[in-house]
């Protein structure tokens, strides 16, 4: 499990954060005020925190200055940092950007799509000979390979850059080669994942995964009913 550290002065947000990314297994711990959280930062050590949510308008200090802040310090000089803006500016996003943020994200936000950034984060800034490490697929077909274990999917052995939801709607779909899968039953499979889900979700979720898995034509559309995966050529 891997612990993520907010500071933020919202002190109703930790919370359910708290509870939603314990699905994920990732553990949230935090500070609403930004000396404390870079305190406790210093306390945990880039062994312990894995990445740091900041939001920008805190009182004393602002979160682009927590963000140069860690940015100088020699052992987090590579933590990731995700920001949160409730302004939505561009400006604000380009000086995050700028100070070393890895990506951004305005406020309200849907939790879903924090732990899917999250998620994206860690495949982008992971040592390349983790990326590279063998690992053997539980499911493998000529050009696309899935491991349970990791979650990990590789198209012609090169890392797809998955969200949790769009991992486990692959792995239904390609267990079972050939057998049709209505949209109720693949809300069935993952509303454990994302409890919000609905029937065109899972349209626009077939939608996404299509484009990840360019060149390669494996979900097909069983019309009137659902999808179905298929071993094709890319």
């Amino acid at each position: 499990m891997q612990t993520v550290l907010l500071i933020d002065d919202d002190e109703q947000l930790a919370g359910p954060l708290r509870e939603y990314f314990a699905r994920y297994d990732l553990n949230l711990i935090n500070e609403t005020h930004p000396e404390k959280g870079l305190q406790r930062l210093k306390q945990g050590g880039a062994d312990l925190i894995s990445l740091v949510i900041l939001d920008v308008m805190m009182p004393d200090m602002d979160g682009f200055e927590v963000c140069r802040t860690i940015r100088r310090d020699e052992q987090f000089k590579d933590l990731p940092v995700l920001i949160l803006t409730a302004r939505g500016e561009v400006m604000d996003r380009v000086i995050g950007l700028e100070l070393g943020a890895d990506d951004y994200l305005a406020k309200p936000f849907e939790p879903r799509e924090l732990v899917a950034r999250i998620h994206n984060i860690f495949r982008r800034t992971q040592p390349k000979t983790h990326e590279l490490a063998p690992i053997s697929d539980d499911i493998k077909y000529r050009h696309l390979g899935l491991n349970d274990e990791s979650h990990r999917a590789t198209l012609d052995s090169k890392v797809l850059e998955l969200t949790t939801s769009e991992y486990r709607l692959l792995h239904l779909l390609a267990k079972s080669p050939g057998k049709e899968f209505s949209r109720d039953d693949i809300l069935n499979e993952l509303r454990g994942i994302e409890a919000d889900l609905y029937t065109r979700s899972v349209d626009i979720l077939i939608s996404r995964l299509r484009q990840k898995l360019k060149p390669l034509k494996c979900i097909q559309t069983v019309w009137g009913s659902g999808y179905r995966f298929v071993e094709a050529e890319a």
